[in-house]
């Protein structure tokens, strides 16, 4: 049996027991079936397969959610730190333990590869250990006094809230998203998107084998415009943490807004990589052939814009085409695979699309633009050449394999470009000019820059984006500030002057 027959049978073998019971909701510790009785299939983008049946929720099942979260809310805020750190430590063991099938469920669930959801399941873990050893701090404030008071800070937790995670990588982006929540001392209704449903389901199971109390943490599922926006819209709920599309980030707020919602937004990118003629160009291409074909193109964080100088580029883009022709697409459970399907049809169809609007805006396909078999959801790795930046495939956020190479000729010109898209995620600068680096990361649009290198996450340092790429940021004390309301009291010293008014 090969490597791939045998990881094939050893999923299938994980996800057994979803086709017979389903993705069902869990909430206050008990399975739920929609109250509806609605279900939905879940099909794998390597051969529409069918997985597991799921879960169609609609207003009623979230109003119950929110219910058992808010019931659930003053003993989960009233313990201490120390036993939520405890907690938070046994669910980061309980993902290590079962980290192979998180992988495996979720290279079939989504069609990312094996050699990337192997490392995904255990940044989880990680997540939620960074996030339980801050617990017991996380309610810490400042002295500031003054010459009459005293003056403390302490946060205390905002209380339910609403975390809502996208198809791309959703074991961990739900880990990044809930383990700080829980840390701080909230309430979790947590809806995982629909293309992806199943590894949600079983880091569910673990946090309450961990000992998360019931309630603390309920699990919904069911599509944006039914069971999202009952989210989003409800009164007991005080935040969203939101990870998807910008236009998805907008109607949220709007729906968030009778109620005041406090919102947290990760959302779409159109990042540039920046290659200077000074840089060490071998570095620089290995980076940015990662960070746009790896996990299928499909991370917000992806450099889809290569900005390389004028005197360089024909050389530094034939290297780039060999190696995109020589990327390795496949089953995702295969180990050689480097690039699986794209998750669903509704995706790929979008994807595929930019393929005709490169070639009638004047861009050339220097590479891929095509699909790969009849089965699934494949697409070759796809490059386009001799474009401008006044195409839409340099200036719509793609979501796939696909890379849009410009040339520019002076520094002035790089940053224009760079900054001439609606989105500012990330940034990728590769130069060995130290002052160039410290002139172009100040003057360029991005939440997030890196200088030759890659995204290398760092979680005590803030992850976010400007413009339409989102509001708020992820990582160290910033997620405490988006969970937590600040509380300030003052204490007078003494008998300071007190203004008397109807004498």
């Amino acid at each position: 049996m090969s490597d791939l027959d045998a990881n094939i049978a050893k999923a299938l073998t994980y996800l057994d027991r979803f086709k017979e019971t389903g993705v069902l909701n869990r909430i206050g510790g008990q399975d739920r079936a929609a109250n509806s009785g609605a279900t939905f299939d879940n099909n794998s983008p390597v051969d529409e397969g069918f997985l597991c049946r799921v879960a169609r929720s609609d207003a009623s099942d979230i109003d119950d959610a929110a219910q058992a979260a808010y019931d659930a809310f003053p003993a989960w805020r009233d313990i201490t730190g120390a036993e939520r750190k405890k907690i938070l430590h046994a669910i980061a063991d309980g993902i290590v333990a079962r980290a192979e099938e998180i992988a495996f469920a979720e290279c079939l669930d989504t069609g990312q590869a094996m050699r990337f959801m192997q490392k995904a399941a255990l940044r989880g873990a990680e997540n939620f250990r960074f996030f339980a050893d801050r617990a017991p701090a996380a309610r810490d404030g400042q002295s500031l006094p003054s010459p009459t008071l005293m003056n403390v800070t302490t946060r205390v937790p905002i209380g339910p809230v609403g975390v809502i995670t996208p198809w791309n990588t959703p074991f961990m982006l739900s880990t990044w998203k809930i383990a700080p929540a829980l840390a701080a001392g909230c309430t979790v209704v947590h809806k995982p998107a629909e293309f992806s449903p199943i590894t949600a389901r079983i880091l569910m199971e673990i946090a309450e084998e961990a000992g998360l109390p019931p309630g603390v943490w309920n699990l919904v599922n069911g599509f944006g415009e039914d069971a999202g926006r009952a989210l989003t819209e409800h009164p007991k709920i005080k935040a969203i943490a939101f990870v998807g599309e910008s236009k998805t980030g907008s109607m949220i707020m709007k729906q968030g807004a009778d109620t005041l919602k406090r919102v947290h937004f990760e959302l779409g990118g159109k990042n540039p990589v920046i290659v200077f003629d000074d840089a060490d160009l071998d570095r620089a291409l290995d980076a940015a052939i990662f960070m746009i074909y790896s996990l299928n193109g499909e991370r917000c964080t992806s450099s889809s814009r290569l900005l390389v100088q004028s005197n360089i580029a024909e050389e530094f883009i034939a290297k780039l085409t060999e190696r995109v022709n020589n990327i390795r697409v496949g089953h995702p459970l295969d180990p050689a695979t480097e690039i699986g399907p794209l998750i669903h049809k509704t995706h790929f169809d979008k994807v595929c699309s930019f393929f005709d609007i490169a070639r009638e805006d004047g861009a050339t396909v220097g590479a891929g633009g095509e699909r790969v078999g009849d089965t699934g959801w494949f697409v070759r790795p796809t490059l386009f050449t001799n474009a401008s930046q006044d195409m839409r495939i340099a200036n719509e956020e793609i979501f796939g394999p696909v890379l849009t190479a410009l040339t520019f000729d002076t520094e002035d010109q790089a940053l224009e470009m760079a900054n001439a898209v609606e989105y500012g995620l990330t940034g990728y600068v590769w130069t060995n000019d130290l002052t160039r680096a410290l002139r172009f990361t100040h003057g360029l649009e991005a939440g997030m820059i890196w200088v030759n290198s890659e995204n290398v996450r760092h979680l005590p340092t803030p992850f976010g984006g400007v413009k339409a790429s989102g509001i708020g940021r992820d990582g160290g004390d910033w997620s405490f500030e988006f969970y937590m309301e600040q509380k300030h009291i003052g204490l007078a010293m003494g008998h300071h002057k007190i203004p008397q008014l109807g004498l």
